[in-house]
């Protein structure tokens, strides 16, 4: 009769390390859409543009700022993904025509990382039984399907965090009466940032204090930038 195993008492561990790509991918982009729409919509607003004018900004922004993201996570994604995949070719042409010679490169680096020689031998030749090709990947070349290069996915998930970032300061503007728009588009945008920067630390394990301030404060920085720009063009223009 087998005996169950005693249930451990010792609690899961919960890293979250692992999510540092896509949590910066996803902050990145909503910061950028919130700071540089708002920064726009203001900009114009300080330049005495019509209301119709601020918000055809607004929308304008969103629009550019989303594609501008996706293409530009498209093409930087694609590069890397395009190097991984010559690498794993020339990494299968290797396993064809020098198996051996693998199978002691896999070794050697299982003994770099503290395994005894020969059970350095029996892991490689175990997993080159099972997949050679995924071993070499992970080991060799650091790749692993959790961090492959999605070239699609990083560009929608750009301009999803983007669009979703700039829709805050267009939604301010549309509920704002007029003599208050630009107040209520600059308060919104830095609670937005705010909430943001909590977000993304409590999404990354880390203490929100020092990361939302960060996000806040570049971010009113850069409204207060556009903000001058939009005055000083009135002035000059008359």
């Amino acid at each position: 009769m087998a005996l169950a195993r005693p249930a451990s008492t010792h609690p899961p561990e919960r890293h979250r390390g692992h999510r540092s790509a896509w949590l910066r991918a996803a902050v990145l982009g909503a910061d950028d859409g919130i700071v540089s729409t708002a920064s726009l919509m203001l900009g114009i607003a300080a330049a005495h543009g019509t209301r119709a004018t601020i918000l055809t900004a607004g929308l304008a922004g969103l629009a550019a700022g989303a594609m501008a993201m996706a293409a530009g996570e498209y093409v930087s994604v694609s590069s890397p993904r395009d190097s991984e995949r010559a690498d794993l070719v020339r990494e299968r042409t290797e396993l064809a025509t020098a198996p051996a010679e693998e199978l002691d490169e896999l070794t050697h680096l299982y003994v770099l990382r503290g395994l005894e020689p020969t059970l350095a031998r029996q892991v490689a030749e175990q997993l080159s039984v099972h997949d050679a090709l995924a071993a070499h990947a992970r080991d060799e070349l650091g790749l692993t399907e959790e961090q492959t290069a999605r070239p699609l996915q990083a560009a929608a998930a750009s301009a999803a965090s983007f669009s979703v970032g700039a829709i805050l300061p267009v939604v301010a503007l549309l509920a704002s009466p007029r003599p208050i728009q630009s107040l209520l588009i600059a308060v919104v945008a830095v609670l937005g940032l705010g909430v943001l920067g909590w977000a993304g630390a409590l999404a990354g394990g880390a203490r929100w204090i020092r990361p939302a301030t960060r996000v806040v404060l570049g971010g009113g920085l850069a409204m207060a930038v556009t903000m001058v720009v939009g005055l000083l063009t009135h002035t000059a223009g008359g």
